[in-house]
């Protein structure tokens, strides 16, 4: 019987081990050697077949860190500015060394952000809408201070399951076509801006304007 116990014990602690994986901290080591005031936004580099996907992107970025407590410089300044030194292009920004960046605004660090993914895959009653962004953050001198990958997904069908009949199965085939015409993607961006700027473990850390707790 005592046998039985020990090894209950031991397989019941190797559960709980293995439960208890966490991911290790973000190295925030570079970030922390010159913690900057100012961020620049450049424009987003779209690796999807969706033209209008960047600007989505860029239009959420301002606010989440802006309430971090950081100065943003205007999305739409910048990208005049930039179009009248001859950069278009985001990729052509994305090409210019980030200290010429930072020195053109004045700006501590600069914020990259490139659209992996922004489609919608529909099969029959279900449509999956998919975003996935490759952030990076470098200071003014050009080195990389922070960095993270976010995905989220989106099935409105979703709130079905658990209900069944032939009016359910109707009211998502309409939902999927829908969503398929004209996914909002815009949810989910601000969701994955949110996740990955101010949830751990790639929180960013408190900005100078921060307002007290």
């Amino acid at each position: 019987m005592k046998t039985w116990t020990r090894l209950a014990a031991v397989v019941l602690v190797g559960a709980l081990g293995g439960c208890a994986t966490t991911k290790p901290p973000h190295d925030f080591t570079e970030f922390n050697k010159a913690p900057p005031r100012s961020i620049l936004i450049v424009p987003v580099v779209n690796r999807s077949l969706d033209v209008d996907a960047s600007n989505y992107v860029l239009s959420t970025l301002t606010v989440p860190l802006a309430e971090l407590g950081y100065y943003v410089f205007p999305v739409n300044t910048v990208k005049v500015v930039l179009e009248q030194e001859g950069l278009y292009e985001p990729e052509q920004v994305r090409r210019m060394e980030p200290a010429q960046l930072a020195a053109l605004f004045g700006a501590d660090a600069v914020l990259y952000v490139t659209i992996k993914r922004w489609d919608a895959q529909y099969v029959v009653i279900s449509t999956t809408v998919t975003v996935e962004f490759d952030y990076e953050m470098t200071n003014k001198n050009g080195t990389k201070i922070w960095s993270a990958n976010k995905q989220m997904q989106y099935s409105p069908q979703q709130q079905q399951q658990g209900a069944s009949g032939l009016a359910v199965l109707i009211a998502a085939a309409v939902s999927a076509a829908v969503t398929r015409a004209a996914p909002n993607y815009l949810p989910l961006t601000q969701q994955a801006n949110q996740q990955v700027l101010v949830v751990e473990p790639t929180k960013l850390p408190a900005g100078p304007y921060a307002s007290a707790p």
